[in-house]
């Protein structure tokens, strides 16, 4: 009797087997979120005050966190951040130095998307839609997702600014869509399409910006309660939008469709157009992954303007917080619980604003480039007879006229010396650096590291500057910047969810270029082709 029940038994447990549900080789669909500006403790700072039904607690409880998540390059900026995060290396491979830089083959600036030969479709704003991927040298996770299914996948990225539309989706993307601030419209380039799909042309028709003007802006709960900020209105604050809360924008409707960035609505009208897309494009409707990249840009405009401590900060997370948790219950509806792979991360933080600091006790300032580049031209004439001998301070970087010095024989090195004294005796820069020699200073290993990582000779400077902490440059006297390598500014967040992830948490340190390949492993494709990160095994084991 005991061994017929063993055997019964035995067979019970196969034919269990054989009736489980088999694992799909991918998801239906992937969503990329990338939070512009979005610094790490931000997940933790306002935890008391997020909503049990929004994202950042379930992510945090139901999905897998990247803790100890840095970025590994010195110029920690939006287009690098993008470009980094989805192909899975550093600017030096990439191309993506900055979201501008000094090109040194055609002599003048040039902005990362920027490409002449296409045009806007969208709107009558010329030079909005004069973009592409095309600067970027490597192949996106996206671009790979197309290759591995023979380019039947769907992949589209969208933001608010066009390269966080733009360099996520890659060069085979279906469209890459981005907001013109002219017309307050939804616009894409020549690049993907000769004309918009009628769904777009239907959304851009509602003008929803008009209607979020008619709302204003007031904080979600009473200001008094939020005791995590400095008080309202300080005076290192922009007043782009006014003399603070409650902020009213009825003056703008059909008017000016700018100042929708810097408010929570540009989140709102971001995801709004994101769940449009999975609508009438039928992202995730069948066996085939789909890709949909989203950046939410107003965070950034945001700080900028205010600071990480301000109350505008503080409010546009507890309601980017609840407008995610939205996000999350429609593709649970739509797409199916845990039939999509959703992941959170970020291009890069924010440091905060130096009199905020300053007031606190803790020491902080502000550099001025376009000054240091005026004095230090006039400076180099006196010493070498020219006042051109530099092109641009830009990127952390002093760009040398190495054609000019070139065509005059001039001693470049002795340039070079005499400019790094002289921008070592300035305020908040500890250090400058001859990037031809950099592998012999005596500099920590981990910075100068960074320092190579982000440099591409085509589109770098010749002088690396050093800012001291908490110094950051100054271009309006108010707000903050990001950009330099300081954990304020290279501490991201990293959250995976839904489909193949287990719930947890690793303090390992990762790299923002561990995305790319990591995603990669989970979805049995070709990682990226430039791509030097590493699979996070804490992921996808």
């Amino acid at each position: 009797m005991k061994k017929l029940l063993a055997s019964l038994l035995a067979c019970i447990i196969i034919i269990a087997g054989f009736a489980q549900p088999a694992v799909s080789l991918r998801p239906k669909l992937v969503v990329g979120i990338v939070v512009d500006q979005m610094r790490w403790d931000y997940l933790y700072r306002y935890s008391d005050r997020y909503a049990a039904n929004g994202a950042f607690k379930r992510l945090l409880q139901d999905g897998f966190s990247c803790e100890n998540t840095m970025i590994p390059y010195i110029h920690t900026v939006t287009a690098c951040g993008h470009a980094s995060l989805y192909t899975g290396t550093v600017p030096a491979i990439h191309g993506i130095i900055g979201n501008d830089w000094w090109d040194n083959q055609i002599n003048n600036y040039q902005y990362c998307t920027t490409d002449a030969a296409e045009k806007t479709i969208g709107s009558n704003t010329v030079a909005a839609g004069a973009m592409s991927p095309r600067n970027m040298l490597t192949t996106t996770i996206c671009d790979e997702l197309k290759l591995a299914t023979n380019f039947k996948s769907k992949v589209i990225g969208i933001a608010l600014k066009d390269r966080g539309g733009i360099l996520p989706a890659g060069h085979s993307a279906n469209a890459a869509y981005w907001y013109d601030s002219k017309s307050g419209n939804w616009i894409t380039s020549t690049y993907y399409s000769k004309e918009l799909p009628p769904w777009v042309n239907g959304f851009n028709k509602n003008k929803l910006v008009d209607s979020f003007y008619a709302m204003g802006w007031k904080t979600l709960y009473p200001i008094n309660t939020y005791t995590q900020s400095t008080e309202d209105n300080v005076p290192y604050e922009n007043k782009v939008l006014g003399s603070g809360f409650p902020y009213t924008f009825t003056q703008l409707i059909g008017k000016n469709y700018n100042p929708v960035l810097a408010t929570p609505h540009g989140n709102t009208l971001t995801t709004l157009f994101a769940k449009a897309i999975i609508n009438n494009e039928d992202f995730g409707a069948d066996n085939i992954t789909d890709f949909l990249t989203i950046s939410y840009s107003s965070p950034d405009y945001v700080g900028h303007s205010f600071g990480p401590n301000s109350v505008e900060q503080e409010d546009v997370f507890l309601r980017l917080d609840k407008e995610l948790g939205e996000l999350l219950d429609f593709l649970d509806n739509k797409i199916g619980k845990n039939q999509y792979l959703l992941f959170l991360s970020a291009d890069h933080g924010a440091a905060h604003v130096p009199q905020f600091l300053n007031d606190n006790n803790i020491p902080a300032g502000s550099v001025k480039p376009q000054p240091l580049f005026d004095t230090l031209n006039v400076k180099l004439k006196e010493k070498f007879g020219r006042d051109d001998l530099i092109n641009a301070i830009i990127n952390y970087q002093v760009v040398l006229n190495n054609s000019l010095i070139d065509s005059l024989q001039l001693n470049k090195k002795e340039i070079k010396q005499w400019a790094i004294q002289y921008a070592m005796q300035q305020s908040g820069i500890i250090n400058a650096l001859d990037i031809e020699t950099i592998t012999q200073s005596p500099l920590n290993s981990s910075i100068k590291e960074k320092i190579i990582n982000s440099y591409y000779p085509k589109r770098s400077g010749d002088i690396q500057l050093l800012y001291a902490p908490q110094w950051i440059d100054d271009f309006e006297s108010t707000g903050s910047t990001h950009g330099v390598w300081n954990p304020y500014d290279s501490h991201i967040p990293l959250l995976w969810y839904g489909w193949n992830i287990k719930p947890g948490k690793s303090n390992n340190e990762v790299y923002i270029t561990d995305i790319a390949p990591t995603l990669a492993a989970l979805l049995k494709i070709q990682m990226p082709s430039g791509c030097t990160g590493k699979v996070i095994e804490d992921v996808v084991k």
